[in-house]
């Protein structure tokens, strides 16, 4: 299923190693995981979320604040995967593996890969499948623009608040293989923004230019939740955009809240990959 991100050759397992026909190698991690990102395209160490931003993540998500969101998309995935014997999932930019863990239960018979440029985020999904004794998923490092897995070999390809690549979605789906695209409503957590800013605003729905496939289906899927703690709304406002471009004042007003009734809103979009 994977190949090599130096030559797009075939890896192969032998014991604790993926090798190429090539010579490149790249030792699997003792917690299971392999790190596919090469030095050239970034660095391996410090791309995306660090442990801290991963640990807040992890502390939000576990508390089932978006849990319905997850549902709903392995609802998606079941429908559209229906006539599928054995799917393979490439969940792409997976973060810590929430959701990646979520799709594994709702669909057992299913392979998943989750990939993500975060060594720590991936590494932390491999501690929530060993957790969980959940056997059907498999992770690595590696970026959405250089997916490391072989051409047309998945079913679907699932993308959530993360970078969405054309091209790579379009080569690694088999034909008529489907895409969902998760992204933020125009509503979504609009009540943080009201304390965070002066003045608050909606959300653009995304557009993506996905010209390799066609939107079949589309929905606004929204709910509110009542955040709880500071501790809580302090770890949601770092899973935002919001973190970095939010003055001091806005952070203090955030610190100052005990408690927070926000709207939880997405897009939630299914493509097909076109014919050509």
């Amino acid at each position: 299923m994977y190949i090599c991100p130096v030559c797009k050759k075939r890896l192969k397992k032998l014991d604790n190693v993926l090798h190429c026909q090539n010579g490149h190698s790249f030792d699997i991690a003792r917690k299971g995981y392999v790190n596919l990102l090469t030095t050239n395209k970034r660095n391996p160490k410090n791309s995306g979320d660090n442990a801290d931003l991963v640990k807040a993540r992890t502390n939000f998500l576990d508390k089932g604040h978006y849990l319905p969101l997850a549902e709903r998309i392995a609802q998606a995935a079941q429908r559209e995967l229906a006539n599928s014997k054995q799917p393979v999932i490439i969940d792409s930019g997976c973060g810590e593996g929430f959701y990646t863990c979520v799709y594994a239960r709702q669909l057992p018979e299913a392979r998943l890969f989750g990939i993500d440029i975060s060594k720590a985020a991936v590494s932390h999904c491999m501690t929530r499948v060993h957790i969980a004794g959940i056997g059907n998923c498999e992770f690595a490092v590696a970026s959405s623009f250089e997916l490391p897995f072989l051409k047309e070999s998945a079913d679907m390809v699932i993308s959530t608040f993360a970078p969405v690549a054309n091209d790579e979605y379009a080569r690694v789906l088999k034909k008529g293989g489907k895409l969902i695209v998760v992204s933020p409503s125009p509503r979504h957590l609009f009540e943080l923004k009201a304390v965070a800013y002066d003045e608050p605003y909606e959300n653009k729905l995304n557009v993506y230019g996905l010209n390799k496939f066609e939107l079949t289906s589309e929905e606004i899927f929204e709910y509110t939740r009542c955040i709880e703690t500071t501790q809580d709304i302090l770890d949601l406002f770092s899973m935002t955009p919001y973190l970095y471009k939010t003055s001091s004042e806005g952070i203090e007003r955030l610190k100052a809240l005990d408690e927070l009734t926000v709207t939880c809103g997405f897009s939630i979009q299914v493509y097909t990959k076109k014919q050509f």
